[in-house]
């Protein structure tokens, strides 16, 4: 039998992040600690950011565990991230997300 190489700590999360259904989010933190990296909420932007071009890896589920999106507000990321979300059926008001009704469980 061929020995399955260890998934890294990136695709550890990447796969956790596919697994948010469509009209749902998640926080950094509970990212980090469904890819059993514990408190390391802050590495999970940083992965994030290494997704190779043409992904198909819903990185725009993930926000901040307040509600709020991430980037600076009237960026283009920001943008993308919010009618992204929109498109889903999340609603975004100002920038953030009503944690309590759209956070993944």
């Amino acid at each position: 039998m061929e020995q399955q190489d260890e998934p890294t700590k990136d695709q550890k999360i990447w796969q956790v992040v596919i697994a948010i259904p469509a009209g749902k989010v998640a926080s950094y933190g509970q990212v980090a600690e469904m890819a059993g990296l514990g408190r390391q909420a802050r590495y999970i932007g940083r992965a994030l950011g290494k997704l190779p071009k043409g992904h198909s890896v819903p990185w725009y589920r993930v926000i901040r565990s307040n509600g709020q999106v991430a980037f600076p507000e009237g960026s283009e990321i920001y943008r993308e991230q919010v009618s992204r979300l929109e498109a889903e059926g999340v609603e975004v008001v100002n920038g953030r997300v009503a944690m309590r009704r759209f956070r993944w469980q």
